[in-house]
């Protein structure tokens, strides 16, 4: 049997810490390694945490193929998937800012939520072809967004593996009408991740199960687009001495740091469980 073929992609917005060491180790005992880079946020992303990046895996140990993807190099596959979406009658403009969006929420008194809280509340979807072709036309930024409801009946059931908790049944309704394109993002994270895997031949995702509920929307989008399904393991996230997962945010020990400090590779991967 092939061995699967797996994948670590961080994004260039900060040194990798003990959480990202054992999420690569995860993913290259698992199969065969590849790395991506998803800069997708051109804004945050720096060439000098990429460099980071492979200096840190390399002294792990690591290696993968070349050449690497980097998400940057792919805006017209991300655009394309977009329009074809777009030509099922999937997607449509929002107008709204994140500040309008919080206001019609307040007014509605307790809007559902989901995995990435209160859910978009629809304002964009009322709106008439017209109006939203005056809108466009005047230069007004807008997100696109997928009709949730038009999708999940496109799609008809759908289901996915995890290697950890079995199969499932894909509810990606939970997420309401997310965004999958703004003006500068040209792909959302859930694009972006199911496009590359599909392209890169990726059969095993490996994951933190902080991602978990996120591979509902991954399968619709497979099933919309005609992409393969890969199989999916989420795995365990570390967690610092109060219990909260190791982040860049709450600036978490790195690897440069480790390695500084005068850790070697043989020490962090014990750190990390390997």
């Amino acid at each position: 049997m092939m061995p699967d073929v797996t994948r670590f992609a961080p994004s260039p917005t900060g040194l990798l810490h003990i959480g990202h060491a054992y999420a690569a180790l995860f993913a290259a005992q698992a199969g065969q390694f590849l790395v991506r880079i998803e800069d997708i946020d051109t804004g945050r992303c720096r060439p000098e945490f990429e460099t980071a990046i492979f200096e840190d895996l390399a002294w792990l140990g690591l290696s993968w193929p070349q050449p690497v993807r980097r998400q940057s190099r792919h805006f017209a596959e991300y655009r394309q998937a977009l329009d074809r979406l777009s030509g099922q009658g999937l997607l449509y403009p929002c107008f709204c800012t994140r500040a309008d969006i919080q206001r019609e929420i307040a007014a509605a008194a307790g809007a559902p939520h989901g995995p990435d809280g209160p859910l978009y509340p629809g304002t964009c979807r009322k709106l008439s072809d017209a109006e939203r072709g005056g809108r466009i036309a005047a230069g007004a930024p807008y997100a696109l967004r997928l009709a949730m409801d038009l999708a999940c009946t496109a799609a008809g059931p759908l289901s996915w593996h995890d290697a950890a908790q079995g199969e499932q049944r894909a509810v990606p309704e939970q997420f309401g009408d997310l965004v999958l394109a703004r003006k500068d993002t040209p792909a959302s994270y859930h694009l972006a991740c199911t496009l590359d895997d599909a392209a890169q031949g990726v059969t095993l995702v490996t994951r933190g199960v902080d991602l978990f509920a996120a591979t509902h929307v991954h399968r619709l989008l497979q099933a919309l687009l005609g992409l393969p399904t890969p199989r999916y393991h989420h795995h365990k996230l570390l967690v610092d001495a109060s219990g909260r997962k190791f982040s860049k945010r709450d600036r978490a020990p790195t690897l440069k740091a480790l390695r500084e400090s005068g850790k070697t590779p043989t020490d962090v991967r014990a750190l990390a469980g390997f």
